[in-house]
């Protein structure tokens, strides 16, 4: 996300003065309740879907995520990198390339 956005959704939180309820389980939670209403977009076909309906689930997920990023003090940036070089060790892509096997199986 670009500057402008995280500033945008910080905004929106504190022109409200919503911060109060933004525990971070009440974050996390909220980030699963819109994840499960993205997936419901998918529930009955997976090929005949409302894609503005799914942009704006997939929106909601994200603007939870950045609460919850800025309720614990944490950078995106940071923590999908640190996350991405442990994925990169656990699925080589001389083991991982083409197949959908969890780590433990490659």
């Amino acid at each position: 996300m670009t500057n402008e956005t995280i500033t945008r959704i910080r905004k929106f939180t504190e022109d409200r003065d919503w911060d109060q309820f933004h525990s971070p389980a009440n974050l996390a939670k909220s980030i699963v309740i819109e994840a499960a209403e993205l997936l419901e977009c998918f529930q009955w076909n997976e090929e005949a879907y409302d894609l503005e309906h799914v942009k704006e689930e997939l929106a909601d997920v994200m603007v939870y995520s950045q609460n919850l990023l800025d309720k614990l003090g944490l950078d995106a940036d940071e923590i999908i990198n640190a996350k991405m070089t442990k994925n990169e060790a656990k699925y080589p892509v001389e083991k991982a390339k083409g197949s959908a096997a969890k780590y433990t199986e490659l």
